[in-house]
């Protein structure tokens, strides 16, 4: 599917000589009162090599045709994290730079969205949001309540987020995992 160089974000898998490249970067640009340009960070997706390129406005890019299925976390053995195919209880394996930032966010069970460019994983989408214990933070002092200072606390999967001082050891909460973002107390 064609779309307009002017249209590219972040995150998206685009077609670029014939090579998946994700876009790690993009930035539109108009030099005084020279044409406009697209200049992105592409990132192909089966060498992991990193490249910049500059597009012309007028250009047009080939989204990527992408698959999605539904798979759950089984596990990490030190190089790769398994997951199972959720409809068809296929297993595949991500290395940590498919994942990215996605990785310490793993926990036993959990399903997420993966992403498959002809029949091959390339990535990950976390879900929106996810309740996990609190196992270490400083105690909340007496009347903090009206501070809003926050502080940090580490969570059960070993990654430490900010969180609002009333929170404390043993909680569960509800984060944002693609922000790493406190959301709420979980009920």
């Amino acid at each position: 599917m064609a779309i307009p160089a002017t249209q590219i974000r972040r995150g998206m898998v685009i077609v670029f000589e014939g090579q998946p490249c994700k876009v790690v970067e993009f930035r539109h640009h108009t030099p005084g009162n020279l044409r406009a340009m697209v200049q992105t960070k592409l990132r192909n997706i089966r060498t992991g090599t990193s490249f910049e390129h500059r597009f012309r406005s007028a250009d047009t890019v080939d989204r990527a045709s992408l698959e999605q299925h539904e798979m759950e976390y089984l596990y990490s053995d030190g190089s790769h994290h398994h997951f199972m195919n959720t409809e068809n209880y296929e297993q595949v394996a991500l290395s940590e730079d498919d994942l990215g930032d996605a990785a310490q966010w793993l926990t036993p069970g959990l399903k997420i969205q993966a992403e498959f460019y002809e029949g091959a994983p390339i990535g990950i989408d976390l879900p929106p949001s996810m309740e996990l214990t609190v196992t270490q933070t400083e105690p909340s002092l007496k009347g903090a309540t009206v501070s809003n200072v926050n502080k940090p606390a580490t969570l059960e999967n070993g990654v430490t987020i900010t969180v609002p001082p009333f929170v404390n050891e043993g909680d569960r909460i509800r984060v944002d995992p693609s922000e790493g973002r406190y959301i709420e107390r979980a009920k």
